[in-house]
């Protein structure tokens, strides 16, 4: 009888313990550059520059070649245009947009690197050759950024109505609105 009440008091031990399996940890890249670019951003805030660069790396570094890459090259490229690194900025710009080109701040931030680094008029004659629309927004911007504003709304205004479907034309829409406005 004893021996039968010790083995039903230890089957309920096994079963009522309450064990759980242990915490396992996955490691995921991509989950984890989204992270570290966070955690560059709050750096950012703070003002402490060369870790908001490393921590912007090491997200570039976990998820290379995705969307989301282009958007941790422009911060890190951001990032090096503030500090009074135009000419690193540059390759992180350019960099961006080739992974994405459809976002325009990409393509502002770029020409605005152009004009700090002085190679606006050779960036004009460079990509006015090319036929590809996107290289016509970059020409475009850069027109207007050296001053030729006029030359600039044109080709940007040419640009929308013979590619009225892609996404980055409202963006170029809206842009031109506010430089007109500014006339």
């Amino acid at each position: 009888m004893k021996k039968i009440i010790s083995l039903l008091l230890l089957m309920i031990l096994v079963f009522c313990s309450g064990y759980k399996k242990p915490y396992r940890y996955t490691i995921d890249a991509e989950k984890d550059a989204f992270y570290h670019n966070n955690v560059g951003l709050n750096y950012l805030k703070d003002r402490i520059y060369y870790a908001a660069i490393q921590e912007f790396k090491i997200a570039i570094q976990l998820s290379p070649n995705t969307q989301a890459t282009a958007i941790f090259k422009n911060n890190l490229g951001e990032t090096y245009d503030f500090i009074g690194y135009p000419d690193m900025a540059r390759v992180c710009f350019e960099d961006a947009i080739k992974l994405y080109g459809l976002n325009f701040k990409y393509y502002l931030n770029l020409t605005d690197c152009y004009n700090k680094l002085g190679i606006i008029k050779t960036k004009i004659k460079e990509l006015s050759a090319s036929k590809n629309p996107y290289d016509k927004i970059l020409v475009g911007l850069l027109y207007i950024q050296s001053g030729e504003v006029r030359k600039g709304v044109i080709l940007l205004d040419e640009l929308c109505a013979a590619e009225p479907d892609l996404v980055i034309t409202s963006a170029i829409r809206q842009y031109l609105k506010e430089v007109t406005s500014k006339l």
